[in-house]
């Protein structure tokens, strides 16, 4: 055999092993199905939060990040195994959170009727302290008797 028949027989070789190769890689794909996407620990919850949910998760994720990471991994776990079917409301999100310990706070809003309209509680407070401290600057102290 010459030289270049040797080449030849090596290059063919290397070519078949090659081919070899990438026919052994499209059987594997074929074999597995595609993945399909899946829904992250923090949509399979946000599925199934229900009145003022999503806003609990915001506020827990903002003052406690790592945790609440943690409590949606394990509730997102216990909801797509079926050991929570029913919704979660904000309540509900908010009693769990400081079951574990997360104390997440909330913004609180106290609103009364003041003449047939509902005006907040701080608002409600500070016009009647203006009002108290108006009288008492047009009252000087001194009575004129």
């Amino acid at each position: 055999m010459s030289e270049e028949d040797k080449e030849l027989e090596q290059l063919k070789k290397k070519r078949l092993a090659e081919m070899e190769k990438n026919i052994a890689i499209k059987q594997k794909q074929e074999e597995v199905p595609p993945e399909q996407k899946q829904d992250t620990p923090r949509e399979i919850l946000l599925k199934r939060l229900g009145y003022r949910g999503l806003e609990v998760l915001e506020n827990a994720e903002s003052q406690y990040p790592s945790e609440t990471k943690i409590v949606v991994e394990k509730l997102s776990e216990l909801l797509a195994s079926g050991e929570i079917n029913e919704e979660i409301d904000g309540g509900k999100l908010l009693v769990l959170f400081r079951s574990v310990g997360l104390n997440v706070r909330m913004e609180n809003k106290i609103n009364v009727e003041q003449d047939g309209k509902f005006v907040s509680l701080s608002d409600k407070l500070s016009s009647k302290t203006s009002s108290f401290n108006t009288q008492n600057s047009t009252n000087d102290g001194s009575d004129s008797q």
